[in-house]
């Protein structure tokens, strides 16, 4: 997800590594911080790879400061990640809210509507937090207030996303 984010935000334009950081640390999560020690070793392996490139520019004052850009190689790895969107990008929540920030900088309609179908399929499925052996409990057969908040606030979060979803995806059937 790490990868995701730094190709999805360079292709957005070119960024220095604080501001880059900045946004990941935003769309992250308050509760994530973004360390240089996770940030800095995947900008080495990705600009190594051919998928980014840095040019020195002037600063503030006599320090100069690397501008990173994504590359045609970068943009492709990027359509990938996004195209290819399954497993837990698609069953994490966190992690599909990082696929869902990109996915219009998917040039392809159906394989972006293709990514929303995978998430709505998951999400139809039944499931809970909590289950009794293999079936899953709801919130009515739950004494503890605190489970039974879990499954309201799932419920209804998910309510809302299976809606938008169908409406993104009916909207996609309509376009020519």
């Amino acid at each position: 997800m790490i990868e995701l984010m730094i190709l999805g935000f360079l292709a957005e334009g070119p960024l220095h590594g604080y501001e880059l950081r900045r946004r990941m640390e935003q769309l992250h999560g308050y509760a994530r911080p973004m360390s240089d020690g996770t940030i800095y070793p995947a900008l080495k392996r990705l600009t190594a790879a051919g998928l980014l490139s840095e040019q020195i520019e002037p600063g503030t004052g006599a320090a100069s400061r690397k501008t990173l850009h994504l590359t045609d190689a970068g943009r492709r790895r990027l359509e990938q990640i996004l195209r290819e969107a399954d497993g837990h990008d698609i069953t994490d929540g966190g992690r599909f809210i990082l696929v869902l920030a990109f996915l219009s900088l998917l040039p392809d309609a159906a394989a972006r509507q293709a990514v929303l179908a995978r998430r709505l399929a998951f999400l139809e499925q039944p499931a809970s937090f909590f289950y009794d052996g293999d079936r899953p409990l709801h919130a009515a057969e739950i004494h503890d207030p605190y489970r039974q908040g879990v499954l309201l606030t799932a419920r209804a979060t998910s309510t809302a996303e299976k809606a938008w979803l169908r409406e993104q995806l009916a909207e996609a059937e309509e376009t020519p």
